[in-house]
């Protein structure tokens, strides 16, 4: 930890650096990340009335690093070289070269008052103004985390619904007790901003929705506005395809911050704001730093983005209704097949499916479940990705595939007869979900969504794929052609399949089998064979 005494009144925050050097955030970054200048030191902030929780400080030799840049750029030397120059590395100009070794600057290159930049020829790696800040910051990394973050932060999914949000954003951007509402669909961002009437003409466009909507640009065409949220009016569909055309997607302006003036829903006067954000697979995290405050540290949140994704996968959140698919998936005869092989080879075997089935899990947007047996569960959220259902089943076909090639594997390793399969189960609905606290993404579904997708796989054999007709009814007429589904029956000794059909699980298990009892929850459900799949 670094101790005050380290410190005096001269040390500059980022905000005091901007105004005596007229630079901009991002060329700040920019120099950090180059060499020119240093990290900040990261400590608690002088003013005992910020409400920043830490503060970044710059050594003021860097003013005059940042001063030295801007006068040799006037004088038409390229940044690469000023680069170069200020980090003392040797480099190759149009007129001369600069070596450090030697100290041969040329003129029409270096003017002399850039010679104090170079670093010194028995110590190259450190400039001497510099030596005293950059030994203070020796072994200190920005480890800033989540919890850090004093300034309104949320992260939103790729339905554009808010699934983390800390109490600052809660407070003083929405004026709204987020955390509360249970529905995932209503705290859909856009539609919290038609409550507070953000997408009435009549009110203007606020710089907070010009932002957002450069996301909407990224993930969707401009006619799929009208489905952006559940019941969304179209006077608010037109307002929003109007802002749609006026702007740029992220994709086509790459950086990362911006500067903002909200017009605050709980009626306050215009606030500017720094507006930062990252891109997760999950969605996008965004921070918002007013202008009189400093946040700094979030560069390094950017270079630990796993880091930060655990982190807000941590945050203990309420539990969340979520539309979702679930494949439940288990080992055929596990236990015939654990009493054959010696302990090693079984769960060397194990293995190889756990990681197969992980990775295709990962392939189709899949998120891993609480699961117990030798098999796993899998979660494909509707807020994740809005084909969410096929997905589940691509993921199931893939599957069937994936293990016919380790069944071969170990049919020629072990020259048994015996045949691999995963059963597997899929089931569609809409359940309380509860993220559990662990070193991976884990989520816990409360209802009878999985016990059912369970049941199933449990009731499957020689590695069938049995899904509900709840679930097939949420995939589109369309593309429910590109699936080949049905039910297999005997006539006589002859297997007959009924394609497209259905069937109550009560009507395929004869009432005598002792293990109907074990079936009762999904007696009257409708169920059907998943064989195959135009294209996945």
């Amino acid at each position: 930890m670094i101790s005050s005494e380290h410190f005096d009144s001269k040390w500059l925050t980022s905000v005091e650096l901007f105004e005596t050097t007229g630079i901009s955030r991002a060329t700040l970054n920019n120099y950090i990340k180059m060499g020119i200048i240093p990290k900040p030191i990261v400590r608690k902030p002088d003013d005992p009335a910020s409400r920043a929780k830490k503060i970044g400080y710059f050594s003021p030799v860097v003013v005059d690093s940042i001063l030295a840049v801007q006068r040799m750029k006037k004088e038409g030397i390229s940044m690469e070289n000023i680069v170069d120059i200020l980090t003392g590395k040797n480099v190759s100009a149009q007129s001369g070269k600069i070596k450090n070794d030697q100290h041969e600057i040329k003129e029409s290159v270096l003017p002399n008052q850039y010679r104090e930049y170079v670093a010194p020829a028995d110590n190259p790696d450190v400039f001497n103004r510099y030596d005293s800040g950059i030994k203070m910051q020796e072994g200190l990394l920005l480890n800033l985390s989540i919890s850090d973050i004093k300034c309104p932060a949320f992260l939103i999914n790729n339905n554009f619904e808010i699934v983390w949000i800390n109490t600052e954003a809660e407070k003083n951007v929405f004026n709204l007790d987020i955390k509360l509402i249970k529905d995932s669909s209503e705290r859909n961002i856009f539609k919290l901003f038609s409550r507070t009437g953000l997408l009435s003409k009549d009110r203007g466009i606020n710089d907070i929705v010009y932002y957002l909507m450069r996301f909407v640009k990224d993930k969707i065409p401009i006619n799929s506005i009208c489905k952006l949220y559940n019941n969304i009016l179209e006077n608010e569909v037109i307002f929003l395809e109007k802002v749609y055309e006026r702007i740029k997607s992220f994709s086509e302006d790459s950086t990362n911050s911006t500067y903002l003036k909200l017009d605050h829903i709980n009626g306050k006067q215009l606030t500017s704001y720094h507006a930062f954000h990252m891109v997760f697979r999950e969605g996008f995290l965004i921070l918002l730093e007013r202008k009189d405050d400093t946040f700094c540290g979030f560069d390094d949140m950017i270079a630990n983005n796993t880091r930060t994704t655990h982190e807000l996968n941590k945050d203990s959140s309420p539990p969340s209704l979520i539309s979702f698919s679930v494949l439940v998936a288990d080992l055929n005869d596990s236990s015939r097949i654990c009493a054959e092989l010696p302990p090693e080879e079984y769960f060397e075997l194990i293995n190889d499916i756990w990681k197969c089935m992980y990775q295709v899990f990962k392939k189709y947007y899949g998120i891993y479940g609480n699961h117990t047996g030798v098999g796993m569960v899998c979660y494909f959220l509707k807020e994740d990705n809005s084909n969410y259902v096929l997905n589940s089943i691509y993921c199931a076909l893939e599957l069937k595939e994936k293990i016919k090639q380790i069944n071969m594997e170990w049919k020629t390793r072990k020259g048994w007869a015996n045949d691999l399969y995963l059963n597997i189960g899929i089931n569609e609905g809409r359940e309380y979900f509860l993220n559990t606290p662990s070193p991976n993404k884990e989520f816990t579904a409360l209802g009878d969504t999985v016990n059912f997708a369970s049941l199933l796989s449990d009731m499957s054999s020689s590695g069938v794929i049995w899904t509900t007709k709840n679930l097939m009814n949420k995939i589109d007429m369309e593309q429910r052609k590109t699936l080949r589904f049905g039910i297999r029956r005997m006539d006589q000794d002859l297997e007959m399949f009924g394609e497209s059909l259905f069937v109550r699980v009560m009507d395929m298990l004869p009432s005598d089998n002792p293990e109907c009892s074990k079936y009762i929850d999904i007696a009257t459900i409708s169920i059907t064979e998943i064989i195959s799949a135009s294209s996945y």
